[in-house]
């Protein structure tokens, strides 16, 4: 079993610092990494942006910052089984389970408000030219650069293993050809990446074995408690797709995923897919009519969503060969399943085009706005003091285009919509419109 309290160098540095020691502080570097994380504004900001559903409506959802520390409970559940349970992870250059919990903690700090959907718009607004708009890329940012822990430095200053950890994509644009929509950092962070790298497996577009497990958290995290979520709105009608293996609700929503995964090459086939959610049904479910909050059905559900992520933390060993983390593959297809349920009967739902078409108008007409004030200094009262500041650093337009997107992605949903009413003239200043975001 390998020592908590062994040191690695290498793994330990940081970029801007020597770790310092203090009599009266017991904490190891990670724990640090996550402690720094969990005070920063931008993982507050988190309990209001969209993790599926808006956080504003009637229903107690899931949001990100939600979702974000249940995936550092189960990534830190995942670190501890390996390290508790298999001591080839000495192999692997160790796993240390403070690094995974504070990775996933800090995996979707750049998540924009209105969420892919803004993703989207804002890659498109900013331009291939100019680097695009990724969140993962932009989690990195923040981390690195936009959030402070000393006037001496910009960003957190973490250890190298925890910003290798955050790398889901440890590549920049383009450098991966079979993900070109995907990516870990902007070029202007190019110095930070390289030092994460150095934690990185050698070869090309490797990640690290704890960005690995912070991934493989992150899905089990969404897939299952997504599916809670809305079988509790009466949004995904489990309670009939488990009636039968036959029943005409799991045909039609079957032939859903693969008219939309039709073209993804890598996609499992239908015959193991459809396994796969049959043999999650028939071992954990037990409810056959919608969701009425009973207290039978509540228990039930939760036991539901307790024996799957605890079939699935157990589902994760070290490849020793490949000197890497391996995934039970019946269990990836379980995940993968689940996580078409909620793109099937919540995500592609005919009511929500009206709504992500309106975000995108929103993100947009920001976007115009503040590009055009950031033109001229003598506009720039629009922005809060610290992105003015910015922009009188800004040596180029790429620059302060840069700024305009961290002031946009770094808005809650409230602040986006008030941004926009006050933009359209539909809505009066506010009194905290000066507070810092």
């Amino acid at each position: 079993m390998i020592d908590y309290n062994d040191v690695n160098i290498a793994r330990n540095r940081r970029r801007h610092s020597q770790p310092a020691v203090q009599k009266d502080d017991h904490r190891r570097p990670a724990r640090k990494d996550k402690d720094r994380i969990i005070y920063t504004s931008a993982f507050r900001r988190l309990a209001e942006v969209t993790q599926v559903a808006s956080p504003s409506d009637a229903h107690v959802f899931h949001n990100r910052l939600t979702h974000s520390l249940q995936v550092a409970q189960v990534g830190r559940s995942l670190a501890e089984n390996l390290r508790e349970n298999n001591k080839a992870c000495e192999s692997i250059g160790g796993i240390d389970p403070d690094t995974v919990e504070a990775a996933c903690l800090a995996h979707d700090l750049g998540h924009p408000p209105f969420g892919h959907t803004a993703e989207e718009q804002l890659n498109t607004l900013v331009g291939a030219a100019n680097g695009g708009f990724e969140g993962n890329a932009q989690s990195f940012r923040i981390v690195t650069k936009l959030a402070f822990k000393s006037p001496k430095h910009a960003g957190l200053d973490l250890t190298a293993s925890t910003l290798a950890a955050i790398l889901k994509y440890p590549w920049l644009r383009g450098e991966n050809k079979k993900k070109p929509h995907k990516w870990g950092a902007y070029r202007s962070e190019m110095e930070d990446f390289k030092f994460a790298r150095t934690i990185c497996p050698p070869q090309r577009l490797a990640r690290s074995p704890e960005a690995a497990l912070m991934d493989w958290a992150d899905d089990v995290t969404y897939s299952v408690h997504d599916l809670e979520d809305f079988f509790r709105a009466g949004r995904i009608p489990i309670h009939l797709l488990a009636r039968a293996s036959e029943s005409l609700e799991q045909r039609h929503f079957f032939d859903d995923v693969y008219r939309r995964r039709s073209a993804q090459k890598d996609f499992p086939k239908r015959a193991l897919l459809e396994e796969a959610f049959s043999n999650i049904l028939g071992m954990f479910w037990r409810i056959y009519e919608p969701y009425s909050g009973t207290k039978d059905q509540r228990s039930r559900l939760r036991y539901f969503t307790s024996q799957l992520i605890h079939r699935y933390v157990n589902g994760v060993s070290i490849n020793l060969p490949k000197k890497a983390i391996e995934l039970n593959p019946e269990y990836e297809k379980e995940v993968t399943i689940l996580k078409e349920l909620t793109w099937t009967y919540v995500i592609e739902a005919p009511n929500q085009g009206l709504q992500r078409e309106g975000q995108r108008s929103v993100i947009k007409r920001l976007f115009e706005v503040y590009s055009d004030a950031a033109r001229s200094e003598k506009t720039w009262a629009i922005f809060p003091p610290y992105y003015r500041e910015e922009l009188k650093d800004a040596d180029t337009p790429l620059q302060r285009t840069r700024t305009v997107v961290d002031l946009i992605a770094g808005m809650t949903e409230p602040q986006a919509v008030e941004a926009y009413r006050q933009v359209i003239g539909a809505w009066p200043s506010s009194s905290l419109e000066d507070v810092v975001r």
